[in-house]
């Protein structure tokens, strides 16, 4: 059969009750699909889940009622063994999914029917510890949405397809704004008709700021319900959490306000110093994942030599990655980042007295979306001699950069952070989790920013941080790298690997819950405790 007629016939099929369903009965005959929508992993080891949860919940306390929502099959696999771990704990938990395999690519209703009845039959096996509810089953009212639940609905739809297109201005016309809302719509109302008639006394989300996941977040933040979002970074056996909040805005002012009176020891300033020192040569270090350079630090002088800089004092403008999770709604006092970078450019193009360097964020490489630089090209397709533009690819390492430059740009990026560890008087333009904390310039106007950017080129000495602001920044840095992510077992990326060397009965031994025991806590619900940190 031809393509294109198969694919009519799938879409008429999709809109028959039962065929899909039918159709994998006898076909598949219980087998996995044919797709990258996959339970396979959770599917083989749900067995031993069940029995070890099983058996540890004998001695639990009863818990709470604790809605898990996800999509797409690795988080519908991580929220499956998470609301596991929380039945062993005596809670009741129903872990609620949507069987998509892709955010961004249509999928016929035929299709998607067919992952659903896998996914509930896989989910199935988690029985009677761990309910499954189908989003693509429920039924829901079509009346008129309320006017903030279609706004949560357009506010992530913008999201979703800055974060999938990479790009800051969204066309509300285009396919994937029409796909990523037609979607997030149908989810509000599953979401609001189900939270409605079943509260439960928490719901937990993986990230909860794009796609679906976006969306049960606030429609029960809506609904005044308790929520947890967690999401995981570069470090291993580490999560960050938020509670009542969305775990991607990175919100420390509860951390920093716990561990800020704190004494800084030696031994944190010298985990800090190694790790950073990592960063700098371009190495892995420790449980951290990522490697930050991809080229190796040369020195303040060669960079210099390299870029042609000399006396005038150097500004270095950091970008960050364009639609990357850490920068979708960061705006303080510009539109967006794009035209932060356009109307700074402009401004040092006026100022020949100073040198302006723009280093675009290296992992540029990795994305297809609009580059930094080209919005800078826009401004200006030939830069005047005493601005340099770095590109993504260029074998230039940030922290030579940093060791030349006498004042700092950032946006959100932890190059903000890292300037100011080394004395870098640095603005910060956008809501980064850094901002106020005391060693950054933080203008909430373009009016101050400009003024601020003025007077300190002005005497750049004269603004280069002091002693205490600097010890200050080790000391968040700490903080953040180090405490800000809690001690958890299962990372979604090695999620897998993780779990055969942490099964359930490891992770709740004695010695588990020594280590793990606060976060699990954490993501019942019980309200965070900064002053308690590991070893502590």
């Amino acid at each position: 059969m031809a393509p294109i007629a198969k694919d009519a016939l799938k879409k008429l099929l999709g809109e028959l009750p039962f065929t899909a369903e039918i159709y994998w009965l006898l076909r598949q005959r219980g087998k996995p699909i044919a797709s990258r929508f996959s339970l396979k992993h959770l599917q083989s080891h749900l067995p031993e889940l069940v029995a070890q949860a099983t058996e540890l919940r004998q001695t639990a306390r009863p818990g709470k009622k604790i809605f898990i929502f996800a999509t797409l099959h690795y988080w519908i696999e991580h929220a499956a063994v998470l609301g596991l771990s929380l039945a062993a704990e005596g809670h009741q938990v129903t872990l609620g999914f949507l069987p998509y395999s892709d955010w961004q690519a249509d999928i016929t209703r035929f299709d998607l029917r067919r992952q659903n009845v896998y996914a509930r039959k896989v989910l199935a096996g988690a029985a009677p510890l761990l309910e499954n509810v189908s989003f693509l089953n429920g039924k829901v009212s079509y009346t008129a949405l309320p006017p903030e639940v279609i706004k949560i609905v357009e506010q992530v739809s913008e999201y979703d397809t800055q974060y999938t297109l990479q790009v800051e201005e969204v066309d509300t016309q285009s396919d994937v704004y029409k796909l990523r809302y037609e979607r997030n719509l149908e989810a509000a109302r599953m979401a609001l008709a189900y939270l409605r008639a079943n509260r439960p006394s928490l719901v937990i989300v993986p990230n909860g700021t794009i796609q679906e996941l976006g969306v049960v977040y606030r429609i029960a933040r809506y609904l005044k319900i308790p929520a947890i979002t967690y999401e995981f970074g570069d470090q291993r056996q580490r999560i960050w959490l938020a509670q009542n909040g969305e775990v991607m805005r990175q919100e420390t002012d509860a951390l920093w306000k716990a561990r800020s009176a704190v004494p800084f020891t030696e031994q944190q300033f010298e985990r800090v110093k190694a790790l950073f020192a990592a960063r700098q040569r371009g190495a892995v270090w420790e449980n951290f994942a990522r490697l930050w350079q991809a080229t190796s630090a040369q020195g303040g002088s060669e960079a210099r030599k390299a870029l042609g800089l000399d006396d005038r004092p150097v500004v270095l403008l950091a970008t960050n990655v364009l639609g990357d999770s850490l920068t979708l709604g960061r705006q303080v006092f510009s539109k967006n980042m794009a035209e932060w970078i356009s109307r700074t450019v402009q401004y040092f193009a006026g100022r020949p007295d100073v040198q302006l360097v723009i280093r675009v964020h290296p992992g540029e490489v990795l994305v297809h979306g609009q580059s930094m630089a080209a919005v800078v090209k826009e401004v200006f397709p030939h830069l005047p001699e005493h601005i340099r533009l770095i590109g993504p690819k260029e074998q230039v390492n940030t922290y030579d950069l940093i060791e030349v430059a006498d004042l700092g740009l950032v946006y959100t990026t932890t190059v903000g952070l890292e300037m100011a560890m080394s004395g870098v008087p640095v603005i910060v333009a956008g809501q980064t989790h850094y901002r106020g904390r005391g060693f950054t310039f933080d203008p909430d106007s373009w009016v101050t920013y400009l003024k601020t950017l003025g007077s300190m080129l002005h005497n750049p000495e004269a603004y280069r941080l002091t002693r205490e602001q600097v010890e200050s920044a080790w000391h968040y840095a700490y903080s953040f790298f180090f405490e800000y992510p809690r001690p958890f077992p299962w990372h979604l990326v090695q999620m897998w690997e993780d779990y055969s060397e942490r099964p359930l009965t490891k992770v709740f031994s004695e010695e588990g819950k020594a280590m793990y025991g606060d976060t699990f806590r954490y993501l019942a619900g019980e309200p965070l405790d900064w002053t308690k940190v590991d070893g502590e």
